[in-house]
């Protein structure tokens, strides 16, 4: 079995195939076993050779039996498919007038998505003696992929849509029973397949934190009230620090008490790389929250290659006015997203690059007009406007004059508008051009994105468990489905289109079967759905194949 290119003729597009050799008439023939993807770039072709060669070792390495018992309607469903694709000639010979709908289940969700949580290696975190617990924290993986909510109500969605019987009082059991031995292992995992799904060592890894806060106002040692970044500054949270690759798949995170600063993270975060990466490989990325002396003291004693955003603001009037001065800057390359370019020796070996863009300068000013505009609106609202003075936000541009007349200074809303369409990194990394920093700054996204995935499509805030075993159980739950979502949504942009997570979840929601029973026989039959071109997409890439052809439930 081996990768094979197969171009076209006049044409930059470029098969990718997963194929193996046989022989027919004494001559060695080829036979395609999966067809990767169709690449048109060189870019495209290395990233689908990478997804050929990491199919290629699943598939030799595929010889385990089925984790799961096929004890619930849905696993019966999709274990009978399994049986009648091996037996496709096998005629079914029913009554219709006997048939009644059992019930009708979602299979697409467990299907694919099941599929991937295996191969990943999710399906033996918690040991081969406890295979309840192991059960029950997959199919509560799989409820919130399919519509995250709390654990009560995601116990009786699964029951209800899915035909998998869960006791609750099981899944807290099973959450009690997490302990910091499964957290490792699930992320080691996460990490490893990360790399067997890229093909070569990670050599950018972004960190970012944010905050989780809870249902509650009581703090104990890990819920805390600090800064949040969803606002709630009168309930407790926590703050998660998050590691990913440059495209966006999830590989390491950790959970500090809600007060902790998310600067001092850093630490921890790098300690965890130092662990699982060779970090002369490594440039780390992470955006100016980060940014402190004794943090990039660190990086420089760890020789570890970093991209800090940099916070112009707050630079020396020496370095301000270096930064300020447009003409010293020089023009872009072409196809860069920014105008103009500008880099300094800031010591100790790390470079400051500033670059900057009409788009962005066009944004700011936009912003602040706006922000402006609705603060004179509250000036002239408020009863009470010394109530609105603060350092926060675009508030510091106000001030009282006499007893209580709140009016805008002037002089600072034009001090701010100097900075429009400035945007600067500090970096260590002397293998990288100023213009290679820039760009490798800007996939800093994708870790902002697998934020936005977590708390809106798994809804994993706000939480509403109280124990600390309990929150870093239910924090691990939405790590493990935030895995299978980043890396079915990688998957099949390489191999198809870019699906975002709510479309691959509402798609693979839509793949349904009907659980038909004969009333004379009490046969079991399996209807399945008409799939939609997304599901198919989908199912392809998990190289299984969805069929609306009828099939029996065997007894045993």
């Amino acid at each position: 079995m081996f990768v094979r290119v197969k171009s076209t003729p006049n044409s930059p597009r470029m098969s990718v195939q997963l194929v193996e050799s046989y022989r027919q008439d004494d001559k060695i023939r080829q036979r395609i076993i999966r067809h990767i993807g169709i690449a048109i770039d060189d870019d495209e072709l290395g990233r689908l050779r990478d997804l050929g060669e990491y199919v290629k070792a699943k598939l030799e390495a595929e010889s385990q039996p089925t984790l799961f018992p096929a004890e619930d309607l849905a696993q019966l469903a999709v274990e009978a498919r399994k049986r009648s694709e091996a037996q496709p000639d096998q005629p079914l010979t029913v009554n219709l007038k006997k048939l009644r709908e059992e019930q009708r289940v979602v299979t697409g969700v467990h299907e694919v998505f099941g599929e991937l949580y295996r191969e990943v290696g999710f399906g033996k975190l918690m040991g081969a003696r406890r295979k309840a617990a192991e059960r029950n924290l997959f199919h509560t993986v799989m409820g919130r992929l399919a519509n995250p909510q709390s654990k009560r109500a995601t116990v009786a969605a699964l029951e209800q849509d899915f035909g998998v019987h869960l006791n609750l009082r099981s899944v807290y059991r099973m959450m009690d029973s997490i302990d910091r031995k499964v957290i490792e292992k699930a992320k080691s995992k996460a990490c490893e397949a990360a790399s067997d799904l890229l093909r070569h060592p990670v050599q950018l890894l972004f960190y970012d934190c944010t905050t989780l806060y809870f249902e509650s106002f009581t703090e104990d040692d890990l819920k805390k009230n600090g800064y949040s970044k969803d606002m709630k500054f009168n309930q407790p949270q926590v703050v998660v620090g998050l590691l990913a690759t440059e495209e966006g798949l999830p590989v390491d995170y950790e959970v500090y008490p809600g007060n902790q600063f998310e600067g001092d993270t850093l630490k921890t975060a790098i300690n965890n790389i130092r662990e699982k990466y060779d970090l002369k490989r490594i440039v780390f990325t992470a955006d100016s929250a980060m940014l402190s002396k004794d943090n990039l003291a660190l990086l420089d004693q760890l020789e570890v290659p970093y991209i800090i955003a940099a916070r112009l603001k707050n630079l020396t009037a020496a370095w301000t006015r270096k930064v300020l001065d447009r003409d010293a800057y020089r023009p872009s390359e072409s196809g860069a997203s920014y105008q103009r370019i500008r880099e300094w020796d800031y010591g100790d070996g790390r470079r400051l690059i500033v670059t900057y863009s009409q788009k962005r300068a066009d944004k700011d000013r936009h912003d602040r007009e706006k922000a402006v505009e609705k603060l004179r609106a509250k000036i002239a609202k408020s009863e009470s406007p010394a109530s609105l003075i603060s350092n926060y936000g675009y508030k510091r541009f106000l001030r009282i004059e006499g007893d209580s007349k709140i009016v805008l200074e002037e002089k600072k809303l034009e001090q701010a508008a100097r900075w429009d369409g400035l945007h600067g990194v500090i970096t260590s990394a002397a293998e990288l051009s100023a213009s290679e920093a820039i760009e490798q700054y800007k996939k800093l996204w994708q870790i902002e994105d697998c934020f936005r995935v977590a708390k809106h499509d798994l809804r994993v805030r706000p939480i509403f468990h109280w124990t600390p075993a309990r929150v870093r159980a239910h924090i691990l739950i939405c790590f493990l489905a935030l895995v299978c979502i980043r890396s079915l949504a990688y998957r099949v942009r390489l191999r198809f289109e870019s699906m975002s997570p709510a479309r691959i979840v509402r798609t693979l929601n839509s793949v349904q079967a009907s659980i038909l029973r004969d009333t004379s026989t009490n046969r079991r039959y399996v209807l399945p759905s008409r799939i939609s071109e997304d599901a198919r997409k989908l199912y392809t890439t998990m190289a299984l194949k969805p069929d609306s052809t009828p099939y029996e439930i065997p007894k045993n």
